[in-house]
């Protein structure tokens, strides 16, 4: 029993760093410009067509996951700030229903942008990962990919706490989430921060996608759907708009859902994990590390 939970949680710490990553787009977007970005689980898959295509095309060793990475992260980054320029800027004065509608349809745009795309398509396809390999640990083991997972999420959000905390942009982050008119008036760039903070979170997506491809191998059109919509879920358990309850609620997301299936059904992951979210909003409305704030939708 002790070994299938602790296997578990393993595997729950490897799928909930995952949802981390997604969810730090949802809550960067969310702090500053109060959107919820219903398209980033798409920018999850056109990052993981992006790697899916470098890596058959090269092959897959080291220095091919690096450039598919790099390729994909780019590739993310450009389309997060083309979305925000043509999609969201527009309509930042409109009410914040004008917002959520055009999210949803710039997410259904790209996924039937991509269905109909002649050499993609819709159907799906397997996506090419390293040799996967059990490392044992008495009783429990880890693969190469969970290690993989692990750390290179683990880097990427130590990252991203370094860029927010202690880079000139990361300050502008903060300043425009505190209060976009005042900083405005202090000199602060507010579209360009707005622009590059959709960007970031991009290029954590374009992340995330490629190493959910690694760990479930296969990718399609809708693959977005869901670690997108589990992401958000994890953004609001950890408090929206606060980045440490993101990665939190990203962990404890997966770690409950592993635990689910270990210990009762897989067929009751998501009910679970929902659950989970119902009870902690019930207890405590703005999520374990959100701030209270009034906010009219």
């Amino acid at each position: 029993m002790i070994s299938i939970f602790l296997q578990q949680l393993i595997n729950g710490v490897s799928l909930g760093s995952i949802y981390a990553l997604i969810a730090l787009g949802y809550t960067m977007v969310y702090g500053i410009i109060l959107l919820i970005n219903f398209a980033h689980g798409d920018i999850l898959m056109i990052g993981a067509y992006a790697g899916y295509f470098i890596l058959t095309r090269f092959g897959v060793n080291q220095w091919t996951m690096i450039s598919a990475f790099l390729f994909a992260m780019t590739l993310c980054a450009m389309l997060g700030m083309f979305i925000e320029r043509f999609a969201y800027r527009p309509l930042r004065s409109a009410p914040r229903l004008n917002s959520l509608i055009t999210a949803i349809a710039v997410s259904l745009i790209l996924e039937n942008g991509v269905r109909v795309t002649p050499f993609i398509g819709p159907n799906p396809r397997q996506f090419p990962r390293p040799e996967v390999s059990n490392i044992s640990l008495g009783a429990i083991s880890i693969s190469n990919v969970q290690v993989i997972v692990i750390v290179l999420s683990a880097l990427l959000m130590l990252a991203l706490n370094y860029v927010i905390n202690y880079t000139r942009r990361g300050k502008a982050m903060q300043a425009v989430s505190f209060d976009l008119q005042a900083s405005s008036l202090m000199g602060v760039s507010v579209n360009g921060t707005i622009s590059f903070t959709f960007a970031l979170g991009s290029i954590l997506a374009a992340a995330g996608g490629i190493l959910y491809a690694c760990a479930y191998p296969q990718i399609s059109p809708t693959m977005g759907v869901m670690p997108g919509l589990k992401a958000f879920v994890a953004a609001v358990l950890g408090g929206i708009g606060s980045i440490p309850g993101a990665m939190l609620g990203g962990l404890l997301l997966g770690v409950s859902e592993t635990l689910t299936k270990g210990f009762i059904s897989s067929q009751y992951a998501d009910a679970v994990s929902f659950s989970i979210l119902i009870l902690i909003l019930l207890v405590k409305p703005t999520g374990i590390l959100g701030k209270k704030m009034r906010v009219k939708v």
